[in-house]
């Protein structure tokens, strides 16, 4: 085992510190002189140097001195240290990466301070803050109308999840999401749209269409849209007739204006670009797929149907 003992300024040649900081972890009693030379210098053995080694490493991960001490003393283990240190790394990292999105979407929609607070205060929201703000909105969409068990699997696929260690898009996602169901406007059409739905199950008895009429609309509409038939044009029609056909079926009644414009109704309703954007940023929280868009066989259809529909 090496012997020699070496000055501060040797210490500092072997572990490319400074003197200074040598001096100051000294004082600190973290790496203790091990004896003093005849005119008083600080003198230290070969264990100085993996000492100062390993505290350079630790304050270079971020330990604070205290920790550092007890690390050295082998008060601590360092498993432990390293343990409890990326625990508070990982909540430092989940919160850059919230003040990144909120950053980032305050960037990209020109907010106005007062939004930039309340995206701040979203992105903050524990799991259990987030998961009663979703709750809430789900519950004004569909409360009360849950007693089908169609409704429950809606609600569930509805809901955001947001990960343990999310990306930033998926917090930025989030933050939208949730003003987005916040938004008193939407919250009224999404339950317009599910007391349209919960009517139509009622009406339809125990008649069931393998499709709600708006899958029916686009597996009709799909084939016309990539064959270039207009709306208005003659060939539509056969696009309007197997659909009301599969509606009207299903709820017993004959295929009238009042049939037409009740699904105009209820097309209209769920055409709305926000619950589109709420599925989409859905997708981009629980890391799904994106949706497709609904909204050009939606558009053309309920084009098609009002052509047909006597003013």
């Amino acid at each position: 085992m090496d012997g020699a003992l070496y000055s501060i300024g040797d210490l500092a040649r072997r572990t490319g510190l400074t003197v200074k900081a040598i001096r100051f972890y000294s004082d600190c009693g973290i790496v203790p002189p091990t004896d003093r030379s005849p005119a008083g210098y600080r003198l230290y053995d070969i264990d100085a140097v993996a000492r100062l080694d390993l505290v350079r490493t630790l304050r270079d991960l971020g330990l604070d001195l205290p920790t550092i001490r007890k690390v050295v003393d082998r008060e601590i283990s360092l498993p432990e240290v390293a343990a409890a240190h990326a625990e508070a790394l990982a909540m430092q990292i989940r919160l850059l990466r919230q003040r990144r999105a909120v950053l980032t979407a305050v960037a990209r929609r020109g907010s106005t301070p007062e939004e930039m607070d309340l995206m701040h205060k979203l992105a903050k929201l524990s799991e259990d803050e987030r998961r009663r703000l979703i709750d809430d909105f789900l519950d004004t969409a569909f409360g009360g109308l849950d007693a089908n068990p169609e409704f429950a699997g809606i609600t569930r696929s509805m809901t955001p999840e947001l990960p343990e260690n999310p990306e930033a898009e998926q917090v930025e996602a989030w933050v939208e999401l949730a003003e987005l169901s916040q938004d008193p406007d939407f919250r009224a059409c999404m339950r317009r749209m599910a007391e349209h739905y919960a009517a139509d199950r009622a009406q339809g008895g125990t008649a069931r269409l393998r499709s709600d009429p708006a899958a029916a609309v686009l597996d009709q509409v799909g084939p016309a849209l990539v064959a270039g038939i207009a709306p208005c044009s003659p060939q539509a029609d056969r696009v309007i007739a197997a659909v009301m056909a599969q509606y009207a079926h299903v709820l017993g009644r004959p295929d009238d204006v009042d049939l037409r414009r009740r699904l105009s109704t209820r097309l209209e309703t769920a055409n709305d670009p926000r619950r589109e954007r709420y599925l989409q940023l859905l997708a981009v929280i629980n890391g799904w797929s994106a949706p497709e868009s609904l909204a050009p066989a939606f558009d053309w259809f309920i084009q098609a149907l009002g052509a047909r529909i006597p003013a």
